[in-house]
C-alpha cells in the first residue's frame, strides 16, 4: 500500500511539473511572438489604407491619426469605426473609412474608401465578403480591376441619378451574369461621399465625433 502511494504520488508530482512547464512554455511563447503579430497587423492595415491613399499623398503617421464613429446609418456601419485621416505637412489631405454594403447578394460587403479634402474619390477597395465566386467576387480587387472604375469620380461632378449601374440607367458599369453585388457596392459608396461631404471639417478635427 505504501508502494502504491509512493508510485500515485510521484506520478502526480511528475504531472504538475509537466503542467507548470507546459503552461511556462505557453505564456513565454505568446509573450515573445506578441510584438511580431502587432507589427504584422499594423503592416497589413498600412497596407490597405496605402491602396485606397498612395502613400506618395502624405507625410503624418496616418496610423496614429485617427477619429472613431459611432454606428452610423448611412455608412452601413453596426459598430464603431475608425477613419484614418492623410495630411500633407500638416494640411488634409484625405480621409479613409470603412464603410458596408448591407445588401449584397450573399449578404454584407465591407468596403474601404479612400476620399480626398476635395470630395474625389482616391482609391477604394471591397475588404471582406461573401459574394458568390465567378459572379459577384468580380468586386474583389484580386479577381478584376472593376473596383478600380471609382477612382477619381467625384459626387457632382455629373447628375447624381448617373450614381447607378447602367441596368438601373446610371452610368456606371456592372458585370455580366451579376448586379445585385455592384448595384449594393455603387449605393454605398454613393452614400459615404454624402456623408463625406455633409462631414468633411468635422472628420478632420481633432476631438471625435458622432
Amino acid at each position: 500500500m505504501n508502494v502504491l502511494r509512493s508510485h500515485i504520488s510521484h506520478v502526480g508530482l511528475v504531472l504538475s511539473i509537466f503542467a507548470v512547464c507546459s503552461t511556462s512554455l505557453v505564456v513565454f511563447t505568446k509573450y515573445n511572438t506578441r510584438d511580431k503579430i502587432i507589427k504584422n497587423e499594423r503592416q497589413t492595415l498600412l497596407k490597405a489604407l496605402n491602396a485606397v491613399i498612395p502613400r506618395t499623398q502624405y507625410n503624418n503617421k496616418i496610423l496614429g491619426d485617427t477619429l472613431y464613429l459611432a454606428p452610423n446609418k448611412q455608412l452601413g456601419t453596426n459598430h464603431i469605426s475608425t477613419v484614418y485621416r492623410a495630411r500633407l505637412n500638416g494640411m488634409p489631405v484625405a480621409a479613409a473609412l470603412t464603410i458596408i454594403a448591407p445588401d449584397g447578394y450573399n449578404g454584407t460587403i465591407t468596403i474601404l474608401v479612400g476620399i480626398a479634402f476635395d470630395g474625389r474619390l482616391i482609391g477604394v477597395r471591397v475588404i471582406q465578403h461573401k459574394e458568390t465566386p465567378g459572379l459577384g467576387d468580380k468586386i474583389d480587387i484580386k479577381k478584376t480591376a472593376w473596383i478600380l472604375n471609382f477612382r477619381g469620380l467625384y459626387l457632382f461632378n455629373s447628375n447624381v441619378s448617373k450614381w447607378k449601374v447602367k441596368k438601373d440607367g446610371g452610368a456606371l458599369n456592372q458585370f455580366t451574369g451579376a448586379t445585385v453585388t455592384p448595384r449594393a457596392v455603387v449605393t454605398a459608396i454613393k452614400k459615404s461621399l454624402f456623408y463625406f461631404d455633409v462631414h468633411r471639417n468635422e472628420l478632420f478635427a481633432v476631438t471625435e465625433i458622432k
